[in-house]
């Protein structure tokens, strides 16, 4: 009896422990493996290119061994580079205070067969340097383990995505073309007033 009691009193502990501080990433198992179709160095444009994503479990873990995994959520993550002197970036391993990976890409009930899915990139990300990561959860929603396109150091795999600017075309032509309205306006009238004041000294 004492032994069970001991049990149940780690048991809450844990479970205190884990609602005061959260997931901690460095607590998660590596057991995901990633693939992304950008290339190492590659530019893609946000609003107009797609990454294919591929995400199975790792099959040197022992059967079973996922029977915690409910859902996976796959996220478009910063790399070190893009985080420098940006706090609103910051890598936390407390994942409830993590800010790498902000950009959900999909979300979807977890299966042990290789998945595969295609995202194009959405129009409000910022140019930056990236890479793609994917969280298994358990049924509560929790991160219990991960996978990623990147090495431990976030260094490998990493890709550039170009943001849209926020400038249109069409503004542009439209700018163009104002100024050079503008421009014929003040020639006209110049012109104008000099043939008005020519006419004056003629009188």
């Amino acid at each position: 009896m004492e032994g069970h009691g001991l049990l149940v009193g780690a048991i809450l502990l844990l479970c205190l422990t884990h609602t005061c501080y959260g997931v901690l990433f460095s607590s998660l198992q590596h057991s995901l493996v990633v693939t992304a179709s950008p290339q190492q160095g590659q530019l893609l444009k946000a609003g107009e290119d797609k990454i294919e994503v591929t995400w199975q479990l790792n099959m040197t873990f022992p059967a079973g061994s996922d029977s915690a995994y409910k859902s996976v959520k796959v996220k478009l993550c910063y790399a070190p580079i893009s985080q420098k002197d940006r706090a609103w970036r910051k890598t936390n391993d407390n994942l409830s205070k993590d800010k790498t990976c902000q950009f959900t890409m999909v979300a979807e009930a977890y299966n042990d067969a290789v998945q595969t899915f295609q995202w194009t990139i959405a129009r409000d990300i910022p140019t930056a340097t990236y890479f793609v990561r994917a969280y298994a959860l358990d049924s509560q929603g929790t991160q219990v383990a991960y996978g990623q396109t990147t090495d431990g150091h976030k260094t490998t795999n990493l890709f550039d995505i170009q943001g849209i600017s926020g400038r249109h075309v069409s503004l542009d032509i439209a700018s163009a073309c104002f100024s050079a309205f503008s421009l014929l306006a003040l020639c006209g009238f110049f012109l104008a007033e000099k043939r008005r004041t020519k006419l004056s000294h003629n009188k």
